[in-house]
């Protein structure tokens, strides 16, 4: 669990302008990490925190010493509060800080972003329940979940070295399709997709063979991104028995460059409750506290921009939006918990996907797959074009915030993706 403290204080202002907008993503109470240099430069990657539309570099200020995010994500929960807090108050509106640390700013605009840390192993869950659902009926109408879906948090490990940063492209993926038939094909999905993710990020990992019990799970947590796991559909339908998505799945995924940590979302947790008769957690996924406040209420919507609306320089449009703690089956220290308590090892820099977080209402299906009801309907676009899946040229972005009475807003900022031919 983590307090309140002066870094969330919502009446805060910081002496870098723009962190002090209504909207901004990142103002003084967020002060996410990424990792950055230059454009156009070959710079070692630095460690940076927005603030406003900068980016503050940790080395220039002196609060850190080396360039190896995963070691920063390594320290303990105590040490890292200890950053966030001179973080905080060197950017606070009145600070000595401030002529020294001027220098130590860049727009956002002038960086390259990277991926937030050296990533080491992935692990894709499924935890947005009315994605199952909704994906279930399409297959099995009459029975949507499984029944170990309400017992047990189901994952699958995915492919680490095809996750990219915000910005990614990626060809059109090919494998095996099922054919007219009952032999496949090798050819070109036709049915690419995107996946409504939330990312999260391991910080200091466990021994092999020392599960992390639910009580002390969040301390091995840094922080969450906006995370985009591209699927193809009709790979998928053919090779996912026995053993699960493979082609359909490890061709790319994308996350958002900035990490929000868990102690800039204290603010925003909302209690964690099952219906009362659904399957309650077994005793090593239950506490008090992660009953108590073991959600999240962060806001997250998709937005598609057409390669035709890119020309005529149209904006990106809204698909849908949900919430994390309205679709999310199991909390974050839960998934924590489940990983390890056969023993598995966890280590800085490991990434959890979520899982599709679509809402409980059609129209917030956080995937084209229910959006178009497997290919059967069209989304339709303001501009008349339509969509069932991806087409080529086609960027999807990802956004998130949080926002609530008595605390100050804050975002997630985004991730893009763009289908190439």
């Amino acid at each position: 669990m983590t307090n309140l403290n002066a870094t969330h204080d919502p009446s805060l202002r910081s002496w870098v302008a723009s962190a002090n907008a209504a909207d901004i993503d990142f103002p003084i109470q967020n002060l996410p990490f990424g990792r950055f240099r230059r454009a156009g430069t070959s710079e070692p990657l630095r460690i940076g925190v927005a603030i406003g539309d900068q980016v503050l570099d940790l080395l220039a200020t002196g609060l850190i010493d080396g360039y190896d995010m995963n070691a920063l994500m390594a320290a303990s929960p105590q040490e890292r509060r200890a950053l966030r807090a001179a973080i905080s108050a060197g950017l606070a509106a009145g600070s000595a800080n401030q002529p020294a640390w001027q220098a130590a700013l860049i727009a956002q605009s002038f960086a390259e972003m990277a991926l937030p840390c050296t990533i080491g192993d992935y692990t894709d869950f499924y935890t947005g329940i009315h994605h199952a659902t909704t994906v279930g009926k399409l297959f099995r109408p009459d029975n949507p979940l499984l029944p170990n879906y309400k017992w047990v948090p189901i994952g699958y490990h995915g492919r680490g070295s095809s996750i990219g940063v915000s910005g990614q492209t990626f060809r059109r993926p090919m494998g095996q399709l099922k054919g007219a038939g009952d032999e496949p094909v090798l050819g070109l999905s036709q049915r690419v997709d995107y996946e409504l993710e939330l990312g999260i990020l391991i910080g200091p990992g466990n021994a092999r063979g020392e599960p992390i019990a639910i009580e002390h799970a969040e301390e091995h947590l840094f922080g969450v991104c906006l995370l985009n796991d591209w699927s193809a559909r009709d790979l998928q339908a053919w090779e996912y028995q026995p053993l699960g998505p493979f082609l359909a799945k490890n061709f790319a995924t994308t996350v958002s460059p900035w990490v929000v940590t868990l102690e800039a979302l204290a603010p925003y947790r909302s209690a964690f409750t099952r219906p009362a008769d659904d399957p309650q957690p077994l005793p090593y996924l239950d506490s008090a506290t992660n009953r108590s406040e073991g959600a999240f209420d962060i806001s997250l919507s998709v937005w598609l921009q057409t390669a035709k609306m890119r020309a005529a320089g149209e904006a990106a449009v809204m698909l849908s939006k949900s919430n994390v703690a309205e679709s999310a089956y199991w909390t974050l220290a839960q998934l924590v918990t489940h990983h390890t308590v056969n023993g598995c090892n966890l280590q800085p820099g490991d990434l959890f996907g979520s899982g599709t977080l679509s809402g409980p209402r059609p129209e917030q299906g956080g995937s084209l797959l229910e959006l178009s009801l497997g290919g059967r309907h069209t989304v339709k676009l303001p501009n008349g074009e339509e969509r069932t899946f991806m087409q080529d040229g086609d960027t999807l972005v990802l956004r998130g915030h949080c926002e609530r009475s008595g605390a100050a807003r804050i975002g997630l900022g985004e991730v893009s993706g763009t289908l190439l031919a």
